[in-house]
């Protein structure tokens, strides 16, 4: 392979063929057709369109998208298959060689880089007024929205709104104020243009570019601002609502729903989701379906009276839940039960085995339940079992297994992909939005007000009054603790820690099995092959603290 920095296919080389999914081809044209003439009419420059949401999936219900955003946080740790402990445990081999970097820093750069394509290209398409300011308006989001990981993940690395043609070697170090000065103009480009809703799901629409518009405010410290977009939201008459009981929210039946403000859609037909469609580099998996359900799960099917089945999912125990994340919960939390399980029934094992209704083989408990004495055929796993004194980990593989990914309708319990949908942004986020900018104003009677109606979803029958909080209840912690459970798993935590400065004190608090934490490790390492490749070494040159 060619060494060359961020973009290895050039635009007017490559066309794209589409069905309800995009599909990326090998650099072959068969008969010579340009894509700059493909994308000048309005059926193909739709084709852009649709190719440029493909990148998302090679982040949203990924492996290589979990390691960065969830593990190695304050509640994501190690579990015995974790394949990256180097990133999980921020170890000295932490450095410019992780191939999970590298994968994602060549999927972001290629979605800027076909936004950017069609963001100069648009004019030429032939399309009526009203559905350029649409097709743009995606563009400019799903730029936003790579943007966004690349500037967080990286800090200011390299920026660009031209299209790359070609193979370019040179790269810039542009101020983490210049990506956020293109994210603002672009969403609120979005915002002003897209249609409120959308009969193609999965598209973006102008309440979620105003959702996405909120987080980034947000993150910014842009409170007032994030504050007034995130009500907008929540009193805009959009349709939107939360679902009333938190667990309903993961059934595979519920899978479309009215909370979701925005989804990356995976198709039922798994072969529509570019499973045979290698990332650039050959490395990792395709693109594909969904796989978040291989990677919380514990090693379940080698204990006593228990068979792999799709009920209970493949386990590939790369992922388990910190003990102090656990511990959030409180008893009257319906979020724990919605979130996580702990009972396994005896199996019947092979294709479509399935669980023996009433008959207890295994726990795996946050509790210091013990089982009960002379009844050995239950195994229990308590607190004690999983955990050291200090929360430190002492069985990498049982544990309460987190089931908001778990798709019990793949054909066979050996099926890697999954049609579930990925929740990017869901109608909680909104009120959480709100309740930190509400906080960071010094106004906490407003923040737990907004807080409230996400903990009397999330209140068990008969008592959700003891889920309520009070003003004085409300700091930065407790928000983090709230957004833990709310969130756990949802491809957001990373960045929550970073955005509110608590990534290095959390983890070394609450996550004992990563305390070699720095604070340098708010920023991730370049990918050395794109450092290796670049002609201006001494310009572009790897984050403070790495190798």
């Amino acid at each position: 392979m060619k060494k060359i920095l961020i973009i290895v296919l050039s635009i007017s080389s490559i066309l794209f063929t589409t069905t309800s999914c995009d599909k990326m081809l090998e650099e072959y044209n068969p008969g010579g057709v340009t894509a700059d003439a493909v994308y000048t009419t309005p059926a193909g420059f739709e084709s852009l369109v649709t190719a440029a949401y493909g990148y998302q999936r090679m982040w949203d219900g990924k492996e290589e998208g979990y390691n960065i955003s969830e593990i190695g946080t304050d509640i994501w740790t190690s579990a015995a298959g974790d394949i990256a402990p180097d990133m999980s445990k921020y170890t000295i081999g932490f450095q410019g060689n992780n191939g999970i970097l590298k994968l994602e820093w060549g999927a972001l750069y290629q979605g800027v880089n076909l936004c950017n394509a069609g963001i100069a290209l648009i004019e030429k398409a032939g399309l009526s007024d009203a559905k350029r300011k649409q097709l743009e308006g995606e563009l400019r989001f799903l730029r936003a929205f790579y943007n966004w990981h690349i500037v967080e993940t990286w800090g200011g690395v390299h920026f660009t709104t031209e299209q790359t043609d070609g193979i370019i070697t040179t790269a810039n170090k542009t101020p983490v104020e210049t990506f956020y000065k293109q994210i603002f103009e672009d969403l609120q480009f979005a915002v002003s243009n897209l249609a409120k809703t959308t009969s193609d799901y999965g598209r973006v629409t102008k309440p979620a570019a105003m959702s996405f518009l909120a987080r980034m405010y947000l993150t910014r410290g842009m409170n007032a601002e994030a504050l007034a977009m995130a009500k907008s939201v929540i009193e805009g008459g959009f349709g939107y609502e939360l679902q009333p009981v938190y667990g309903d929210l993961w059934k595979m039946s519920n899978n479309k729903n009215k909370e979701v403000v925005y989804a990356v859609n995976y198709a039922n037909d798994l072969t529509f989701n570019d499973i045979n469609v290698k990332d650039v580099y050959q490395i990792g998996h395709s693109r594909g379906s969904n796989n978040g359900h291989l990677h919380f799960t514990m090693k379940y099917d080698n204990l006593p009276r228990m068979a792999r089945i799709t009920e209970y999912g493949r386990p590939f125990n790369r992922y388990m839940p910190t003990r102090a994340l656990l511990d959030m919960y409180g008893s009257a939390d319906a979020r724990y039960d919605g979130s996580f399980q702990e009972v396994w029934m005896a199996c019947q094992g092979g294709t479509g085995g399935t669980s023996i209704p009433g008959d207890t083989a295994i726990i795996a408990t946050r509790t210091s339940y013990a089982g009960i004495p002379g009844k050995t055929s239950v195994v229990v796993y308590n607190r004690n079992a999983i955990y050291n004194a200090n929360g430190s980990v002492k069985n990498m593989l049982v544990y309460p297994t987190l089931v908001k990914h778990l798709d019990p309708t793949r054909a066979t319990y050996n099926e890697a992909q999954s049609a579930r949908d990925v929740f990017v942004i869901r109608f909680a986020e909104l009120y959480l939005i709100a309740a930190e900018a509400a906080m960071n104003l010094k106004d906490n009677g407003t923040a737990a007000t907004y807080i409230n109606e996400i903990r009397n979803r999330a209140g068990k029958p008969g008592r959700k009054e003891e889920m309520k909080i009070a003003a004085a209840d409300v700091t930065l912690d407790f928000i983090l603790d709230e957004r833990a459970r709310e969130f756990a798993g949802e491809q957001m935590r990373w960045f929550d820690l970073k955005r509110t400065g608590k990534l290095v004190d959390r983890i070394k608090a609450l996550n004992p099995d990563a305390a070699n934490v720095q604070d340098y490790h708010n920023l991730r390492p370049i990918p050395q092959s794109q450092l290796d490749a670049v002609t201006n070494k001494t310009e572009f040159t790897q984050n403070q603290g790495y190798q």
